[in-house]
């Protein structure tokens, strides 16, 4: 495991405003596995790694339905992932999520579904606080 950090943030806006930050350390390739309940703000901290990697963050939704959706318009492509619908103990190496970050930044909703961290990944993990309070952990690869 790498270095952890952890963020506080008092809106939403905010949580979006740490995933912008953080595009720029992520750069255009990388597995970013997101936890947190639901409504903690995995998908406006997606919406913010989509500002900072140059693709409109108005086009981020929750792909609950849709497994997976893709945004295009900086320098990689931001696919955006939600296994909230999937059932739990998939191996990361069957939904190949691995193979996709190799050319581009893959943000994993609800990656507790994984049965063991993927190496080289991002751990986001995002807890619920006072109203719109998060606290958010990151931790970079190793």
């Amino acid at each position: 495991m790498g270095a952890v950090r952890t963020f506080t943030t008092a809106s939403e806006s905010g949580t979006e405003a740490l995933g912008h930050q953080l595009a720029a350390e992520i750069g255009v390739a990388g597995l970013v596995l997101l936890h947190g309940d639901l409504g903690a703000g995995k998908t406006a901290f997606v919406r913010g790694l989509a500002r900072g990697l140059g693709a409109d963050p108005d086009d981020v939704s929750s792909p609950t339905f849709t497994v997976m959706q893709e945004y295009r318009g900086g320098a990689t492509v931001l696919r955006h992932v939600d296994l909230y619908r999937l059932v739990p103990g998939f191996d990361v190496e069957e939904l190949a999520l691995e193979e996709f970050a190799r050319d581009g930044v893959v943000a994993v909703e609800w990656a507790e579904r994984f049965d063991e961290v993927a190496s080289g990944a991002w751990i986001v993990r995002i807890g619920i606080g006072d109203g719109d309070q998060r606290q958010v952990e990151v931790t970079s690869p190793a």
